[in-house]
């Protein structure tokens, strides 16, 4: 028997686990010391993101769940999405998804990189991952996860929590621009 006896399968189960899925959410969960990760910086609000912001809201506001989004690079709009779950039969119709997918409709998706996401909404778990997969360099949003719990269910994990597991990516978050325009749509 070796030194760690019984142990040992548990403890390479866990390494095996914190290999495959990074030191980030698997590692905290595990208690595995958390590996060097690029991560999400706070970002204080722009002079145009209230502008953008209005976009956003304003898809959200012809959505299936007044969730909208919009992609820009440089002062130019590139991609509109509103959240389309129940139009589109599909749950992960949400607004920033919906964006992500237009944009590639028409563009190649490295052209992705290094945009900003605003939405309406705090993305959730999924649509953070996917924000983080497609290289976006900053999310700004209105409502946070934790205000949209109020009105919904959500999973109650930040994007800064999301986009911290992923040593892969570096994103800019900016969250609370228009919060109250957009958590008034939750009354209509």
């Amino acid at each position: 028997m070796s030194e760690h006896g019984c142990n040992r399968p548990h403890r390479d189960r866990r390494q095996a686990l914190v290999m495959l899925l990074g030191g980030g959410l698997a590692g905290a969960a595990l208690g595995t010391p958390r590996q060097a990760s690029a991560g999400a910086t706070q970002m204080a609000p722009l002079p145009a993101d209230e502008r953008f912001m209005r976009l956003a809201i304003a898809e959200a506001a012809k959505a299936d769940f007044p969730f909208g989004a919009v992609i820009v690079r440089d002062g130019d709009v590139l991609a509109t999405g509103r959240n389309l779950g129940k139009t589109t039969n599909d749950p992960t119709a949400h607004g920033e998804m919906v964006v992500i997918r237009h944009f590639v409709a028409a563009r190649p998706a490295d052209e992705l990189k290094g945009t900003t996401l605003y939405t309406s909404g705090e993305p959730c778990p999924m649509c953070m991952s996917a924000i983080l997969w497609c290289g976006i360099g900053r999310v700004v949003f209105a409502a946070s996860i934790e205000e949209l719990a109020r009105k919904l269910g959500q999973i109650m994990l930040t994007s800064r929590q999301v986009a911290d597991a992923a040593p892969f990516a570096t994103v800019a978050i900016t969250g609370g621009v228009l919060a109250a325009e957009a958590l008034a749509l939750f009354q209509k």
